[in-house]
């Protein structure tokens, strides 16, 4: 039976606040959450999308759900919470690069628990895509998180885990526990690779992905940045060269790359196929302010290939 959704995606979305010069107090209004980008990337390539958390009912969480219709994700999986609040982060610049302040403690998506789940829509899915922060807000979104994830195989849809390793969520012991358990329930294995040199203590991109399907991850893509990416299917892997651009704010990169590239797996692309457009998508994506505004657009991504 033909799925409603090529891509559904389970986690936590915020108001973004992002720094437009650093050092200076100016700061330019957007959205985030790593799995709501990346649900946006895919409808903007063009993918059948839904999202699965829970809002505030406040302002910020009205302004989050306009967002969605806006883009084409189906929000029929959004739940609003009437005592807790939609969490907030802020984005500064400096020599070091792009970095985050969070004000999500308490909020409605870490409030998340099974039986919230909307499962009849989860199970619509072609593929559903989860994240490391999707398992560390609290530990009752854990629980749904592995529980949508099991629900998901069950039902004979594809399985797709970002590691996004956040250590202000969570002790890296108990994210090393939770991870690996995650990517031997995934179809998909999307890492950064500064992700898995801190959890697997290997560096070498080969080994890391080598690491990757011992834990029990089918297919691993593992992101390199301006490098590109290593992919492997299980059976071979390929290295997908990076593009040469000038990187104005790479927040969302990551998930703009996830989401692109789940949008051409969904399309019935090859793992190595998706993963150069995905590829490309994510250089435009970081020429831009925010981790949605900059999303690009598939005209855009076919004529930087």
């Amino acid at each position: 039976m033909e799925k409603r959704f090529d891509v559904a995606a389970l986690g936590e979305a915020m108001l973004e606040f992002n720094q437009t010069r650093p050092g200076e107090p100016q700061y330019l209004q957007g959205f985030g959450g790593d799995t709501s980008n990346a649900v946006i990337a895919a409808a903007r390539a063009g993918a059948r999308t839904a999202y699965l958390t829970r809002l505030g009912r406040d302002t910020f969480g009205d302004a989050l759900e306009a967002l969605w219709r806006h883009e084409g994700v189906d929000t029929s999986g959004v739940e609003r919470d009437d005592t807790a609040p939609t969490g907030i982060y802020f984005v500064t610049h400096g020599p070091s690069g792009h970095e985050f302040t969070y004000r999500r403690a308490g909020s409605a998506a870490s409030r998340m628990t099974p039986a919230w789940l909307p499962r009849a829509l989860l199970c619509e899915a072609k593929i559903l895509h989860v994240s490391g922060i999707s398992l560390a807000i609290s530990a009752s979104a854990r629980e749904t998180v592995f529980q949508a994830m099991a629900e998901a195989r069950n039902a004979g849809v594809l399985v797709s885990l970002d590691s996004n390793l956040r250590l202000k969520l969570w002790s890296l012991d108990e994210a090393r526990a939770t991870l690996t358990r995650a990517i031997g329930l995934s179809d998909f294995f999307l890492p950064s690779v500064d992700d898995v040199n801190v959890l697997s203590g290997h560096e070498d991109p080969s080994r890391i992905v080598q690491w990757s399907h011992e834990l029990g991850a089918k297919q691993v893509v593992l992101k390199l940045g301006a490098d590109g990416a290593l992919v492997s299917d299980g059976q071979g892997a390929q290295s997908i060269p990076g593009f040469r651009v000038e990187v104005v704010d790479a927040t969302g990169a990551g998930d703009c790359f996830c989401g692109n590239l789940l949008a051409r797996l969904a399309s019935g692309e090859s793992v190595f196929d998706a993963a150069r457009y995905a590829n490309a998508a994510a250089a435009l994506a970081v020429q831009g302010f925010g981790a949605v505004a900059s999303l690009p657009r598939p005209e855009q991504v076919r004529e930087l290939l």
